[in-house]
Parts: C-alpha cells; sequence; structure tokens
C-alpha cells in the first residue's frame, strides 16, 4: 500500500511540474510579446516627435543594434521608405494586417513571416497625421527559442523539485498509512493511534463504526442463540408428546391432553416465527417499503382495546381509554402493532382485579397499576429476548419480542418512547409522535 501511494504522490508531482513548467513558458512568451510591443510602440512615438523619418529617407538608414526595421508606407500602400532594402522595390502593402488596422484603427500589431526576411517577425505600425504609415519590425523568437533558451535552468529546476517531492511523498506517505496500519493491526485500541490532528475526526468515526460493529456482531450473535433456544423448547415438547402418541404409549385421555400440548406449543412456534420475520422487516424498512399514510391513534385504539377486552375480562383486569383524536403520518399496520404490543403487555404483566389506562392527547400514555419493573432491568426491556419473569413470560405466552418489535416500529417512524416503572405500583409508557405529526 505504501508503495502505491508513495508512487501516485510522485506521479502527482511530476505532472504538475511538467504542467507548471509549460504554463511558465507560455506566460512567459506572452510577456515577452507585450514587452517587444511596448518597445517598437515606444520608437514609433520617438521617431514621430522628433520628425526622423525624412531625415532617413535622406541620409539612409544604417540598422542599430537591437535590429530594428523601419518601413515608411504612403496611403496607397506603397513603400516609400525601408531600412532593410536601400532601395530596392517592394510590394504594394495596403493588404498587410498591420497596416490595414493602422489606416482603420489608428495602429496595428500582428507577428507573422516575413516574405523578405524569412523569419517570424513582429510588426508595429502607426497612423502618421498626414495619413501615412509607420511600421517598425523586430524578429520574434518563437515560443519554442524561449523554451530552448530557458531549457538548462528549467531543467535543473524540475529536477530538484522531483528530488524533494519524492523525499516528501515518501514522508507523507509513512505519516498517513502509518495510523491505518496501526488500525488494522488493533482496531481496539484506536485511541492511542497519533497522527495528524486533522486525521482524528476520521479515526474517530473509524473506532465508532468498529466499536458498533462489535455491538451489532454480538448482538446478532445473541439474537441468535436466543432464537435457537426459544425455537428448540417448544419444538422439544411437540417431539416427545407427539413420538408417544405415535408409541402409542398414551391412553386416550393422555393422547387429547398431548395433542393440547402439541398445539400450544406449535402456536408458540408460530408466533415466534411471526416476531421474527417483522423484526427482519423493521431492520430493513427500506428494503420492505413501508407506506405512510394518515392514522387516527386514538381510533386505533378503540380497536385495539375492544380486540383485547376478551383478554382483559378472562384476566379480570378493567380498560379505560380517553384523549381526543390524534392523527399522525404513519404505517397503520405498525401502529395497530405497537398498541397491541403495549396493551397486552400492561394485561399480562398486571395483577386480578388490576386496570390499564390508555390517554390519547398529543401523545399516546399506557399506564397499568401491576407488578411494575426493577430498576435496573428498565433500560433492557426493549431488548430482544430479554425477560424479567421468565416463568411468568412463558405461561403467558410472551415470546419476548413484544418490546423489541414496539421500539422497532418507534424508529421506524422517527418517534420517541420512554418508560416508567416501580415494583409493586405500575408501569407508565409514553409514545411521542411529535414528529409524525
Amino acid at each position: 500500500m505504501r508503495k502505491r501511494i508513495n508512487l501516485n504522490f510522485i506521479l502527482v508531482v511530476a505532472i504538475s511540474i511538467i504542467v507548471t513548467v509549460c504554463l511558465t513558458t507560455i506566460v512567459s512568451y506572452r510577456l515577452f510579446q507585450n514587452e517587444v510591443y511596448s518597445d517598437l510602440c515606444s520608437f514609433a512615438e520617438l521617431i514621430d516627435d522628433l520628425d526622423l523619418l525624412e531625415q532617413m529617407k535622406e541620409r539612409g538608414f544604417v540598422k542599430p543594434e537591437d535590429e530594428l526595421r523601419i518601413s515608411w508606407i504612403s496611403g496607397d500602400g506603397s513603400v516609400s521608405y525601408d531600412s532593410y532594402t536601400k532601395g530596392m522595390e517592394l510590394d504594394n502593402h495596403r493588404d498587410r494586417p498591420e497596416v490595414k488596422q493602422a489606416v482603420q484603427k489608428g495602429e496595428g500589431f500582428c507577428i507573422r513571416k516575413s516574405q523578405t526576411m524569412e523569419k517570424n517577425i513582429f510588426f508595429y505600425a502607426k497612423k502618421m497625421d498626414d495619413g501615412t504609415v509607420i511600421r517598425i519590425a523586430k524578429e520574434a523568437g518563437s515560443i519554442w527559442s524561449v523554451y530552448r533558451n530557458t531549457l538548462p535552468f528549467t531543467v535543473l529546476i524540475a529536477i530538484l523539485a522531483f528530488l524533494i517531492s519524492v523525499g516528501t511523498a515518501r514522508h507523507l506517505t509513512k505519516v498517513f498509512v502509518r495510523p491505518i496500519e496501526q488500525m488494522a493491526a488493533d482496531m481496539n485500541h484506536l485511541g492511542e493511534v497519533t497522527t495528524y490532528k486533522e486525521l482524528m475526526p476520521l479515526i474517530e468515526r473509524i473506532s465508532s463504526q468498529h466499536k458498533e460493529a462489535l455491538r451489532n456482531a454480538k448482538a446478532r450473535q445473541e439474537f441468535t442463540a436466543n432464537v435457537s433456544h426459544e425455537l428448540k423448547t417448544p419444538l422439544t415438547s411437540i417431539s416427545g408428546y407427539s413420538e408417544l402418541i405415535a408409541n402409542g404409549m398414551a391412553s386416550k385421555k393422555e393422547g387429547r391432553h398431548f395433542a393440547e400440548e402439541i398445539h400450544k406449543n406449535a402456536q408458540r412456534l408460530l408466533a415466534l416465527i411471526d416476531d421474527i420475520l417483522q423484526l427482519s422487516e423493521l431492520d430493513s424498512p427500506l428494503e420492505h417499503k413501508i407506506s405512510f399514510d394518515t392514522v387516527d391513534v386514538y381510533e386505533l385504539c378503540k380497536d385495539c382495546m375492544d380486540m383485547l377486552k376478551p383478554v382483559a375480562d378472562k384476566h379480570g383486569i378493567s380498560l379505560s381509554l380517553k384523549g381526543t383524536p390524534l392523527l399522525i403520518h404513519a404505517n397503520r399496520e405498525l401502529i395497530q402493532e405497537l398498541l397491541y404490543n403495549l396493551c397486552d403487555n400492561a394485561i399480562r404483566y398486571n395483577q386480578k382485579g388490576g386496570h390499564v389506562w390508555v390517554t390519547v392527547t398529543n401523545q399516546l400514555i399506557i399506564q397499568d397499576d401491576g407488578i411494575g419493573i426493577s430498576q435496573k432491568y428498565q433500560k433492557r426491556v426493549f431488548e430482544r429476548f430479554f425477560r424479567v419473569d421468565k416463568s411468568r413470560s412463558k405461561k403467558t405466552g410472551g415470546t419476548g419480542l413484544g418490546l423489541a418489535i414496539v421500539k422497532h416500529i418507534v424508529e421506524v417512524h422517527k418517534a420517541s418512547i420512554s418508560l416508567d416503572s416501580d415494583v409493586g405500583i405500575g408501569t407508565t409508557i409514553c409514545v411521542d409522535f411529535l414528529s409524525c405529526i
């Protein structure tokens, strides 16, 4: 990994150096052009101010050291004077780009190959007051010539920059990769990793995700073990009773009893499987495309209490509902499941002659005067398969998943749930649907 990152660093630096050299050369050439243009413009103004053209024409003109070429062009485009030709007749210059620009705009500038000098030339032309045009030309080195002139220095600088970048790349690679290697070696001590402070949020995030993954793995392991145990118990009973019946070892009366036990355990299995499937759907709501609609919590509470009244009457529990309509954006079936599980729990874990009160305002409050839950168990009641009283749970037919399903339904709807309980006094559960209104 280090080698790959190091090579990537070096490649990026090398490309940056090449691009920088090219851009620098282009910019330098542009600056050189502008400088030449400025010099030619200044020289043309000097000639105009000193009225040197007539003197040049009369006396001849010796080429200056900077090899400037001066031409005087009449209004019809004919060349009346040229410092390089010395009397040689030249073609009409009326169609030359720089001359046309000067005639139209007062001055013109271009770079092109001269027909007489066979070289790339800077041309600057200026229109005089009398309508004639003075043109000054200077040999133009190409961008490649500029590049060739600066090549030794450019190569030297590029080599030094490359060597520095290689060293820097190796150092940065070591600094960046070391904490990653430390994390890979020991994920349990990420807090001890030393690196740039800018990388600490990443380290902390990875650490948090690692701990969360461990918790999830442990939870899945516990869930698998619990499911296996919960399935094994009724299956063992079914297998034992059915074997006795199949072998003719049960009397008619016992056979009926065994059949009832088989039926009861089969129902327990079906209820457990249904709860597991529902939890699976709630764990991945996006995959199962849970639909939402406008739901009246108060009306659903009425339906739920009508459904549970026979169970409540059987246990000698009285049910009470009060409140006002509460419209929320939710999944009707899931809210029905939530209400059923909470009310059913309040009935199952109550005492004979007890009460269950359901209140609907801007919240859902379910209160009972049952056996209550110890303080040390209150944070765990929403865990899968957690039972405060295992013997009572099995007696009442609970799967141990009811409150876990409730918690997931609350999370799917981005609502909140709270529990308050005292042993021997009762339990109050509050569901806040504020985010769903």
